[in-house]
């Protein structure tokens, strides 16, 4: 697969400066960076890429060659390493960390004696459904997931019962490697993952044979979650050191908790606040009356006011779902909706329509006109 052009990656062109290079390859690092992509491959190699192209158009003599010849003229210019010579990220913010400016805080802050590297275990991924009643209340929901614990045989270090690790010969126990280059403004001194240990500091002699070194068995663990009151749809709760275990020894992954809901079977989310269409026979919308509208709680009774137009709102005031950030309440919204039937008999037919024609029977119902309505409500 051929390598895409150096001035395309960073976005400039080949006139571009010093300055602008710099300034073009910084963006794309901030974008990239592995602290803001965490375990995003695609992320990774796009970060490694500018870092190669930086390296070449930022040397003089490196982009001259890269003019006249392209990829053909770098040959061994760049090294052996994949991208640029780098062998891996940490190697490209020892060469580069000045660009970066202090904007991340990750390995070991770009630059200066850098700590040994801890592994960690990767993250899991769960969903949990939440009804609007668990939502409203918070709650504690228990989840088996099967995912990579420390090995019981070897207790995670990867050897074989009995025997040990040893301190990694190349490294010293350090999990890196440090080198001196020579450039254009004299010698620089990287540092970059030890190849022969992956960064661990130490060599296993004889391998577990449950685990085959690797120090992780898979195992079905129960875990338990605790969800505050007031969560949403998509939102992703993180639960500490409760994901895979880190290969070899280190620090335990975190379980990132996906928060879908199920739909009320009469109550509709609208943030913090609950809709519910309340639907009211005309003579109740006429004469008043009361109606029952249902609540995380239970069901209550609501007063439906004489001359209730269709379309009018009731406000519950404090009958909706917590915020997640402790800001208060929501409501329930009950919409009035005016049914009106489809078939009507005769006689009442006659009656609406002789009721049509009074000005009055709206706020001042005559007893035929009580009559009536009662009538209606023993038929809806």
């Amino acid at each position: 697969m051929s390598k895409r052009d150096y001035y395309e990656v960073l976005g400039v062109s080949k006139s571009a400066t010093k300055e602008e290079l710099k300034k073009a390859y910084r963006k794309l690092a901030i974008q990239y960076h592995p602290d803001k992509n965490p375990d995003d491959k695609a992320a990774e190699d796009k970060f490694k890429e500018a870092a190669e192209a930086y390296e070449v158009l930022s040397n003089d003599e490196k982009r001259s060659r890269y003019d006249q010849f392209g990829h053909a003229g770098m040959g061994g210019a760049t090294g052996g390493g994949g991208f640029g010579g780098f062998s891996d990220i940490e190697d490209i913010f020892s060469s580069f960390g000045d660009i970066f400016g202090g904007h991340f805080g990750g390995f070991g802050g770009f630059g200066g004696q850098r700590a040994q590297r801890v592994n960690k275990g990767s993250n899991l991924r769960v969903k949990v459904r939440l009804t609007l009643q668990e939502i409203a209340k918070g709650v504690e929901k228990k989840i088996k997931v099967k995912k990579y614990v420390a090995c019981e045989v070897c207790s995670g270090t990867g050897a074989k019962n009995g025997t040990s690790t040893e301190t990694c010969s190349t490294c010293n126990g350090r999990g890196q490697v440090t080198r001196v280059q020579r450039t254009i403004l004299g010698q620089v001194q990287t540092s970059s993952v030890c190849p022969t240990c992956n960064g661990e500091g130490k060599i296993v002699k004889e391998k577990c044979t449950h685990c085959h070194g690797e120090g992780l068995t898979k195992a079905d663990d129960v875990i338990t979650i605790n969800i505050p009151a007031g969560v949403e749809e998509g939102m992703q709760l993180s639960v500490s050191g409760k994901g895979n275990a880190a290969r070899r020894g280190g620090v335990n992954g975190d379980l990132l908790v996906l928060i879908e809901e199920e739909s009320h079977p009469e109550l509709i989310r609208d943030g913090n606040n609950l809709l519910y269409n309340l639907f009211v026979s005309v003579p109740d919308a006429i004469l008043g009356g009361t109606a029952e509208i249902p609540t995380l709680d239970g069901r209550v009774k609501v007063k439906i006011d004489a001359g209730t137009q269709s379309g009018k709102m009731l406000r519950l005031r404090g009958k909706g779902l917590p915020d997640v950030n402790r800001y208060g309440v929501g409501d329930l919204l009950a919409k009035i909706n005016v049914w009106i039937p489809n078939n009507i008999k005769k006689d009442e037919k006659k009656l609406i329509e002789k009721l049509s024609e009074s000005d009055s029977f709206t706020p001042n119902p005559t007893n035929e006109e009580k009559s009536f309505f009662q009538r209606m409500r023993e038929y809806f």
